[in-house]
């Protein structure tokens, strides 16, 4: 999907930019931690640890994956758009357990990246459900692993069931200017969100 940019906005010289806060959610093992980490502008706060055998048969990372690690609280990064925005991106942990955490983390955001590993399509229900009921404006982004997609986007839109509106796009979690589109495509669907809210 290629992004058009809307006109920047007009911003006074030496104003701070607009701080934003994003979240990036997704079942375990899908590349959350990744996606902050390849985008953030300082040296991501992540709250990684160890997983242990008590793990096995709770938490599945994918067939294959050398993942030794999981996030227990949340990632934390941020990037500068532009003159005019700043990202605060808030990585949720992805395991069941830790849903607690979620409503603080989504606490004032502007919306959320859903990240999907097209091969584990039932890991990611949870968090597009979680977002529908809060009503916030998220995109579903398709990460894939290893350059290709389990399933095409039209695909993973009829399993998920989710709205023509809700925006679904294809993105390499390890790659900067990848995640930036992805979180662009964000930024353009909450604009949305809130313009046709003012118009109802």
């Amino acid at each position: 999907m290629d992004y058009v940019p809307s006109p920047e906005p007009a911003v006074p010289a030496g104003s701070a930019p607009i701080p934003v806060k994003i979240v990036v959610a997704g079942g375990f093992g899908v590349g959350k931690t990744t996606t902050v980490g390849s985008i953030s502008e300082i040296s991501p706060l992540t709250t990684e640890a160890e997983m242990t055998s008590a793990g096995v048969g709770i938490d599945d990372p994918g067939p294959a994956t050398g993942k030794t690690t999981t996030t227990v609280a949340m990632d934390f990064g941020c990037v500068t758009i532009d003159r005019s925005l700043k990202l605060y991106l808030f990585g949720t942990p992805g395991q069941s357990r830790f849903g607690f955490m979620w409503d603080d983390l989504a606490h004032g955001a502007l919306g959320a990246l859903v990240v999907v590993d097209s091969g584990r399509l039932d890991d990611c229900y949870p968090a597009v459900d979680y977002f529908e009921r809060l009503k916030l404006p998220f995109v579903v982004a398709v990460n894939a692993f290893d350059g290709r997609l389990a399933h095409d986007l039209d695909a993973v839109r009829w399993a998920l069931a989710i709205d023509e509106r809700i925006p679904i796009v294809a993105f390499d979690a390890r790659n900067k200017l990848s995640v930036r589109d992805a979180l662009l495509v964000l930024l353009d669907r909450a604009l949305a969100d809130a313009v046709r809210s003012q118009h109802v």
